[in-house]
């Protein structure tokens, strides 16, 4: 046996001999039952568990940097959320209340010289191409004007194509509203009559609803007039209120035609009554109504008179037969109209009538003095 392999098993005997000593000293303070096997089995998973713990916190401390770059993130978009939220909302009420003032303040053939000049400057527009940072800023400067034209043509369009549609509704249901008279009526003169407040009265009370009241005097009048005019009824109302009532009103057909609403022209709110649509000669045509001057676009028609609200003695529409019914009939109704304006009618009427007797009176005597001489 070799040198070497005495030493090895004398090395080995020793350890074991150690060994020994250190269990039976272990076992010394350990409780009845518990061997150091046991113990290197607790050892063990001890050293498990730490390791375990260690991977669950490094994983949970992962888990919790993960955590927080999501929240990081999120807040961070909602902000550039928000941000982008309010620029668009702030370019919209800028471009809406743009688009408003210049509605109201301009009509589109202004605007459309406007942009048309804009355009002009646009293409006139020079910079200096070798300045790098001039370039750029002229690029964003053309970019920028180019975009608010775009925004202003798709302007103009919308304007135009909305206006056509709305002046579509505003405007008269046609050209003519009446037809050609007959060969026989030429010449014959019009009167255009108005409803409400003029040949009666709508009211409404809680009681009883709606109801319509007739003028005094009113059928009497329209079955005088019809002697010697063409009656039209020209009303701001709808068709079914107004056939209804012209129904029960006229019942012996003096009023020869019926215009509503459609045929009105709309402008700033009120519906007014064109009087150049009726298909009539203007110099012929006597547009009388309550509200006269306020509801036609030919004041220079327009023969006023008091509008009639439920006075139970009202003889307004009897005290206008003597002028209308005046066998006068001049080429043009207008300056006449004109002569009368702001004069109470059927006053000044009786007043001029008495002067012309008087002075057809003194003509007569004259003439017979002349007459006598010879």
């Amino acid at each position: 046996m070799s040198k070497v392999t005495m030493l090895r098993r004398s090395a080995g005997a020793v350890q074991e001999v150690l060994q020994g000593q250190r269990e039976r000293a272990l076992a010394a303070f350990l409780p009845q039952g518990f061997s150091t096997a046991s113990l290197s089995s607790v050892a063990s998973s001890q050293n498990v568990a730490t390791e375990s713990s260690a991977s669950a916190g490094t994983a949970a401390a992962a888990s919790v940097g993960t955590s927080e770059e999501g929240v990081v993130g999120s807040l961070k978009q909602r902000f550039l959320w928000r941000v982008v939220k309010s620029s668009l909302l702030i370019a919209a009420t800028g471009a809406v209340g743009g688009a408003a003032y210049v509605t109201y303040s301009y009509d589109v053939d202004s605007v459309e010289q406007k942009l048309s000049a804009l355009k002009s400057s646009i293409s006139k527009l020079t910079f200096d191409e070798s300045n790098l940072l001039d370039k750029l800023r002229s690029t964003v400067y053309a970019t920028t004007l180019g975009a608010a034209v775009s925004v202003a043509d798709f302007y103009v369009e919308t304007r135009k194509n909305l206006e056509d549609q709305i002046r579509g509704i505003a405007a008269p249901s046609s050209s003519k509203l009446l037809p050609d008279l007959l060969p026989q009526e030429r010449g014959a003169f019009t009167v255009v009559l108005d409803l409400n407040e003029t040949l009666v009265y709508s009211d409404w009370k809680r009681d009883r609803g709606w109801r319509t009241f007739k003028r005094p005097g009113v059928e009497a009048f329209l079955e005088q007039l019809a002697q010697y005019y063409e009656l039209v009824v020209y009303t701001d109302q709808l068709n079914f209120y107004v056939d209804p009532i012209l129904e029960k009103l006229d019942q012996k057909g003096c009023i020869r035609y019926r215009l509503s609403r459609d045929a009105t022209q709309y402008i700033n709110g009120k519906h007014l009554r064109d009087l150049e649509k009726l298909n009539r000669d203007p110099t012929h045509v006597i547009y009388l109504s309550g509200h006269a001057k306020d509801t036609t676009l030919q004041p220079e028609n327009a023969l006023p008179i008091k509008p009639w609200k439920l006075e139970p003695d009202d003889t307004v529409l009897l005290d206008m037969l003597p002028f209308l019914e005046s066998r006068q009939r001049p080429a043009d109704i207008r300056p006449v109209l004109a002569s009368y304006d702001g004069l109470d009618i059927p006053t000044e009427f009786r007043e001029r009538t008495k002067e012309l007797q008087r002075k057809l009176a003194e003509r007569k005597q004259t003439n017979r003095l002349w007459r006598g001489r010879q």
